[in-house]
């Protein structure tokens, strides 16, 4: 009887220690876009939220030219679920990323325009991001286009 008690007490000793903290509800948004301007290198980085990554293959993605980058700026920013969601002049999509094991990792391309959009900005509109260009407005998630508006 005695060992099926320090059994039990074992065990949950084990499972306290196994049960993970949960902080809810989190907010993961930024109230603004970030304007980032891509280095010589291929660099895109942005001090406010300590965020820096390799833009080359983004480049590639959308224009099939990794040198396409020169003289660039992408535009970002990052959903209440903590998605973020990049585009720039000339694209034709919005590409919205996670983050994971120190890379951003795709996971929905959602094409706005075969042409290329032209000035894009984005706001947050909780839930949404909102991806204004020119008299156009678009409504994301991490899904695709929730609505658009003219």
């Amino acid at each position: 009887m005695r060992s099926i008690k320090y059994i039990l007490i074992f065990v949950a000793v084990i499972l306290a220690g196994c049960s993970s903290l949960r902080l809810s509800p989190a907010d993961f948004s930024w109230p603004v876009e970030s304007v980032i301007h891509v280095d010589d290198n291929g660099r895109a980085s942005e001090d406010r939220y300590a965020i820096s990554f390799n833009a080359k293959p983004l480049y590639f993605e959308e224009n099939g030219d990794s040198l396409a980058y020169l003289d660039k700026e992408l535009r970002i920013i990052r959903d209440t679920l903590g998605y973020y969601y990049i585009t720039g002049n000339q694209f034709k999509n919005v590409y919205v990323f996670t983050m994971k094991d120190g890379a951003f990792n795709l996971e929905e391309k959602i094409q706005i325009d075969e042409k290329g959009i032209s000035n894009p900005v984005f706001n947050q509109r909780t839930p949404y991001i909102e991806l204004v260009e020119g008299n156009k407005e678009y409504y994301l998630s991490n899904k695709g286009i929730e609505k658009k508006e003219k």
